[in-house]
């Protein structure tokens, strides 16, 4: 795989899940990572433990990468993006905001920029989650391709229609949480009659993870 400097643009959970799932695929090392967001202490930490470079604004992230992932809360998009809109020629921008597809994005980001909307999930922290491509998109054949081949290293990517991306990402992104829900219940049951927690834990875990097995089977 091409050498590629990822820089995230806010830095909250999804975007340290991905990072995480980036670094433990080996596809980028720490200082191939560049990241700001609103706290500054906090990202010094979050950045710092994972090795990634911590930046003081989107300018100097967009200084130190040639694809940018775009991971705010959805309603601070334009107000993150302005500072940066003018300068986006040459670079990927890979966005993971819900409720943002191309068309909308069409309307704030000046004519020609490549962008593409994704919808990652939790378990892409360690290399088991979905990534959600939007098929309309503006990247150029070769940048799509290297896209992909970056966002396998946190699971299965998955290109789905525009218009199936909000229940695709419900899905795909909502459905970890009733999953550990489901285990933690029938780790609850098992505790309830005698099994220590860890035990309990391990075994339900276990039971869910082969029965997905023999599902995609």
């Amino acid at each position: 795989m091409a050498q590629h400097t990822v820089g995230f643009i806010g830095f909250g959970n999804m975007a340290q899940a991905m990072a995480k799932g980036f670094l433990q695929a080996g596809v980028l090392e720490g200082a191939q990572i560049a990241a700001c967001a609103k706290r500054w202490e906090k990202l010094e930490k979050t950045a710092g433990e994972l090795g990634a470079i911590p930046c003081k604004d989107a300018v100097e992230v967009l200084e130190r990468s040639d694809i940018l992932i775009l991971a705010v809360k959805p309603y601070l998009i334009e107000t993150v993006l302005a500072p940066i809109r003018e300068k986006l020629a040459g670079k990927v921008l890979l966005s993971v905001a819900a409720g943002w597809p191309f068309q909308r994005f069409e309307e704030v980001l000046p004519a020609g920029v490549h962008h593409l909307s994704i919808m990652p999930n939790t378990p892409v922290a360690i290399g088991e989650g979905i990534v959600l491509l939007e098929e309309e998109n503006s990247l150029s054949p070769q940048e799509l391709s290297q896209a992909k081949e970056l966002l396998a290293a946190l699971g299965v990517v998955e290109t789905v229609p525009s218009a199936q991306m909000g229940i695709a990402g419900t899905v795909a992104g909502c459905g970890p949480a009733y999953v550990y829900q489901l285990i933690e219940a029938l780790a609850d049951g098992g505790v309830k009659y005698g099994l220590p927690r860890k035990t309990a834990y391990e075994m339900a875990a276990q039971a869910v993870l082969g029965s997905a097995k023999m599902v995609l089977e």
